[in-house]
């Protein structure tokens, strides 16, 4: 067997404030039913003024850090790498990870952010882990954190119905490819031509550059509904796919594909495209909506401490973002005990 990065801790967090489609449909020309019928979703949580996307991340980093320890004892912790997968940081510069990693008390290891919108935490996972297997590090935090409420519309209904804020986070371990909790392998993706699909126009170098005010709404995310849905169902399956060969594995032999909580037309599309049964798909976007970068480490502790992700489960994670990007990840569950909200 050879070296591998094995996932050992989990953990999540999400804000204090709740948002109902009821409360979104007091606000706004919309209601729970139009809601519910395009995207699946019932409720969303949002920062409260003054709080930010590190402040989630160290939350789930921490819950993360004291899964860990549960199974492993106290060196479990002891991470040499934080990875953060974010794309709304504290600040365009410097980068929010080692800002988390500071405050975690994890002193002077290396620290930094990864951008790949919904498909950032696969990413980042896969750059964790690749520098365990290379040997750079023994043990690495990965967390992926939104705060997507700070860059919406406030009378853009739709992105609003869609997208909430939080955090979720695994702890890698070095280990061997034969043991439950080790990756696998990898698929990722990207393709620049749709850029636009999923984008905030202004406040980076581009718009900045002209010396003009950003155009009215530019400041705020935007997304194409139609080419979007179609991408992310093609992209998912495909790399889903792809994915499968590598590792040996066909869809039957799957117990769950944890995709990106986009919508939930979309993971049925995609269990459809891979010929899956509904019992096969984790699904908790009806609670905590898109929730970006932490979409996937959530849906993962949601469906632990509920009992529908066990020890020994056939794994495929997978998602689908703005840049384009995507990415998939295969694992057999192991025994970890998820650390949520309190």
């Amino acid at each position: 067997m050879s070296r591998a990065a094995v996932v050992c801790g989990l953990g999540g967090a999400l804000p204090a404030t709740a948002v109902t489609n009821e409360e979104l449909a007091a606000q706004l020309d919309t209601s729970d039913q139009w809601i519910r019928t395009r995207t699946g979703i019932g409720l969303r949580y949002v920062v409260a003024p003054g709080e930010s996307t590190s402040d989630l991340a160290v939350a789930a980093g921490e819950r993360a850090l004291e899964s860990a320890r549960r199974k492993g004892g106290a060196e479990a912790a002891d991470v040499d790498l934080v990875v953060l997968a974010t794309s709304t940081p504290d600040r365009p510069c410097p980068g929010t990870a080692p800002g988390v990693a500071h405050r975690l008390g994890l002193g002077t290891v290396p620290a930094f952010d990864v951008a790949a919108v919904c498909t950032g935490f696969v990413y980042a996972l896969a750059t964790a882990a690749s520098m365990i297997t290379a040997g750079v590090a023994e043990r690495a935090l990965v967390i992926g954190a939104d705060t997507f409420s700070t860059i919406l519309d406030p009378v853009d209904r739709t992105t609003r119905a869609i997208f909430g804020d939080g955090a979720g986070a695994v702890v890698l371990r070095a280990g061997e490819s034969g043991e439950p909790g080790a990756l696998l392998g990898f698929d990722l993706g990207s393709d620049g031509g749709g850029a636009d699909l999923i984008t905030v126009r202004a406040g980076g170098s581009r718009q900045r550059s002209t010396g003009e005010p950003p155009a009215p709404g530019d400041e705020f995310f935007a997304m194409e509904g139609r080419p979007v849905f179609t991408q992310a169902v093609i992209n998912m399956s495909e790399s889903s796919q792809r994915l499968l060969d590598r590792v040996g594995w066909t869809p039957g032999d799957l117990d769950k594909v944890v995709a990106h909580q986009a919508n939930v037309r979309i993971l049925h599309a995609v269990g459809e495209q891979l010929g899956l049964e509904d019992k096969q798909l984790v699904v908790n976007l009806d609670r905590v909506g898109n929730t970006v970068a932490a979409s996937i480490p959530l849906a993962l502790s949601d469906a632990a401490a509920g009992g529908d992700l066990v020890p020994g489960h056939r794994v495929v994670l997978t998602g689908f973002g703005g840049g384009l990007t995507w990415g998939s990840a295969a694992l057999v569950w192991p025994d970890v005990e998820p650390v949520t909200q309190s």
